[in-house]
């Protein structure tokens, strides 16, 4: 009787650090995955601000433009009543 318990024993303990190796191996291969997303995010993020940046100077060229052709059909709406 003993001798079973042992050899069960033995056997769940094999089948632990079998399930244990596989464990830690997923996990490196997380831990990789992770590392990988927050570089693309990171990167993603950069993105993101470069583009609102350069909307914002292209919103202000249009608003420029904008009030510069408002302005001159200003002047030529009071050269046309003067």
């Amino acid at each position: 009787m003993l001798e079973n318990s042992l050899t069960q024993l033995e056997q769940l303990v094999a089948e632990l650090a079998r399930q244990n190796q596989a464990l830690q191996s997923t996990n490196e291969q997380l831990s990789a995955e992770l590392a990988q997303v927050k570089d693309e995010n990171e990167s993603l993020q950069l993105n993101a601000l470069e583009q609102e940046e350069q909307q914002g100077a292209t919103l202000a060229r249009i608003q420029a433009l904008v009030e510069l052709a408002t302005a001159g059909g200003k002047v030529h709406a009071s050269q046309a009543s003067a």
